[in-house]
């Protein structure tokens, strides 16, 4: 926003952009070695770029963003990849008191909801105070898809649905299965976005995103700014897409 510009209504931004974003952030070790750069350096712009984008999404009135910040196939990469990429993200819940000073509800979805992440202590701690810190906040609200796989939420959904359908007869349907999910008050994404050029879904929210237009851009992650991001919301607006309710935050 250019210097003495006034913001509209957060309803009126709201009206013009899809109400749940979610991305893909690809490209960060090929934009690193384009430049003869290491890889690290790489994820290490990407960090500063999403923690912008986080601020852009609330500018222009976008309610829910969703990042794969870390997937369960990460772990396969080079140990001392591995190390850094966790060290950088774990800064993201370090921007605690910016975020919970922005209004911003952080969430988090992965193997940490069902207390079998292999991620560090330390990154668990901040990734709990995040949440608790920011639970009542009422604007954007932030996801972090950190050590997440679709296939094992799906997993865990189910498992969750079966132990409540033999314990309480809950019904086994739609709305039941959504519910049993990590983070149950998502709603289904309106757009999806991939950096980098690849067209794949890479095992990120294969429920919520089944109905999702798929937009890919070739720009790396580390440069993914404002005016891609807008470049991303003006492609969404052609698709003319039928934008899914918001639904509520569930009740904690």
């Amino acid at each position: 926003m250019d210097v003495g510009e006034e913001a509209a209504p957060l309803d009126e931004r709201a009206a013009k952009a899809p109400g749940h974003v979610a991305i893909i952030m690809d490209g960060n070790g090929r934009w690193a070695e384009g430049r003869g750069l290491p890889r690290t350096e790489g994820h290490r712009q990407g960090e500063e770029r999403l923690a912008g984008v986080v601020r852009t999404a609330d500018d222009l009135g976008i309610r829910w963003l969703t990042a794969y910040g870390f997937s369960t196939e990460n772990w396969a990469r080079p140990k001392m990849e591995v190390d850094f990429i966790l060290g950088l993200h774990k800064n993201i819940f370090r921007r605690l008191d910016e975020m919970h000073g922005n209004n911003v509800r952080i969430r988090c979805v992965g193997r940490a909801v069902s207390g079998t992440s292999r991620l560090p202590r330390r990154i668990l701690r901040e990734i709990e105070r995040s949440v608790r810190t920011t639970e009542s906040n009422t604007g954007l609200n932030f996801t972090l898809a950190f050590d997440y796989g679709a296939r094992e939420e799906l997993v865990y959904a189910a498992r969750n649905l079966l132990r409540a359908h033999r314990d309480g007869g809950v019904p086994i349907s739609e709305p039941s299965f959504a519910a049993s999910l990590y983070e149950p008050a998502l709603p289904p994404v309106d757009l999806l976005v991939r950096t980098s050029g690849e067209q794949r879904y890479s095992n990120f929210l294969l429920w919520q995103a089944v109905d999702a237009p798929f937009y890919v851009t070739p720009t790396y992650w580390p440069d993914f700014d404002r005016s891609e991001l807008e470049a991303a919301l003006e492609w969404w607006r052609r698709q003319r897409p039928v934008v899914h309710e918001e639904r509520e935050p569930a009740a904690d």
